[in-house]
């Protein structure tokens, strides 16, 4: 069984271990040590990274009590290597991690709610939780996990023994058998984790619940802590400011500059759309009364405006009008209407003809196909 010296010092950066084992694996090599600083996935946490000697470490992953290092490289079985552990990713790791321990506390205690999901994942964390928040309660978890971190309380990782276990309260999501290796944050929780954490709450930085999301009957709570954080609020800083230059407004009136902007477009939108009506009541007036059948090429319409559009054209159409818009390079969206006939044989002729996808009533059928104009023309003049 390999020495777990994570377990007991997190923060070990170097180490030497004796090879007892180096086998293939495809392109990469399976090396296990008699004791090792590398923290395989495990609880929700991503293994850590680094090298032995010269030798990259890619993966780490436990089976059966040995620590399965996954190299790039072969080592020589019964010697002794150096390990260095990637402290960036590492540290990262802790600072996340202890972060999570802290808001699933918060969350147990004031709300009841179980921590039934944890990822770790290279930007955001996501945690899943069996009962729902509104907003103001998030509000308050993110406020009293980073009181949490002013406080620079210790955080303690222990393994109690079997009567010590008995009278604690903790969380998990698993029944546990054997060791338990509990990780508290007094006042805030108290935790079954394999994970590694922070020495003290402060050096998690803050702690930043990004969204939240309802998931699988609960909510999912995506959060970021120290660095994360930091660089979040950069990223999203950057954004807010840039946006400010467009609108021509100060940062914390984005906003409400961007509402009104949005009013605005809306009541362009809503004039552009009877404009638009307009035209294409114009245009239909023109078609003469009991014209058999009509196809129409378009500029720059969207599928609602080939409805609108081919509905008012049917009207003077004995058989059917149909209406496209596109290119040749791109594709054709298309409507077909009719007001007496059922138009749907005749979209599926249309579909099969050029390859095309749609459907509809018996009086109107819209879709996309691909071929020329001068193709989709001969298509309707003369093999209908």
């Amino acid at each position: 069984m390999t020495e777990k010296l994570y377990d007991c010092n997190p923060y070990l950066r170097t180490f030497t271990a004796k090879v007892l084992s180096c086998t293939p694996k495809g392109e990469h090599y399976e090396v296990v040590l008699n004791r090792t600083a590398f923290f395989p996935e495990g609880g929700g946490q991503p293994s850590d990274i680094g090298v032995l000697n010269t030798v990259n470490v890619l993966d780490v992953h436990e089976c059966g009590g040995e620590i399965i290092h996954t190299t790039d490289r072969s080592l020589a079985a019964g010697t002794t290597v150096t390990g260095g552990i990637n402290w960036t990713h590492r540290f990262d790791c802790m600072q996340q991690h202890s972060g999570e321990h802290i808001v699933s506390g918060i969350v147990h205690r004031f709300f009841g709610y179980d921590n039934v999901g944890f990822h770790l994942g290279s930007k955001v964390v996501t945690v899943d939780f069996n009962g729902e928040f509104t907003g103001d309660q998030l509000t308050m978890v993110e406020t009293l996990a980073n009181e949490a971190v002013y406080k620079n309380i210790p955080v303690k990782a222990e393994y109690p023994s079997a009567e010590q276990l008995a009278s604690m309260a903790y969380r998990s999501k698993k029944e546990l058998s054997g060791a338990i290796r509990i990780v508290s944050v007094p006042g805030y929780d108290v935790c079954a984790c394999c994970g590694t954490h922070v020495a003290r709450t402060g050096e998690i930085g803050m702690i930043r619940l990004i969204s939240a999301q309802r998931y699988k009957g609960g909510t999912r709570i995506t959060l970021v802590c120290g660095r994360r954080a930091l660089e979040d609020y950069r990223e999203k800083a950057q954004s807010v400011n840039a946006i400010s230059v467009l609108l021509s407004a100060k940062p914390e009136e984005v906003f409400s500059a961007t509402e009104r902007l949005q009013t605005e477009f809306a009541a362009l939108k809503q004039q552009t759309a009877e404009l638009q009506n307009q035209i294409f009541e114009y245009k239909a007036s023109s078609v003469p009364e009991g014209t058999e059948k009509l196809c129409l090429f378009e500029e720059n319409l969207l599928p609602n405006d080939l409805r609108r559009f081919g509905l008012l054209l049917c009207e003077k159409c004995s058989d059917f009008a149909a209406v496209l818009s596109g290119s040749d390079e791109d594709g054709y969206k298309y409507a077909v209407c009719s007001s007496s006939n059922d138009v749907r044989p005749l979209g599926k002729k249309l579909n099969e003809a050029f390859g095309g996808r749609g459907g509809g009533s018996k009086e109107l059928v819209q879709g996309s196909v691909r071929g020329t104009r001068n193709d989709i023309e001969r298509f309707f003049n003369e093999k209908l």
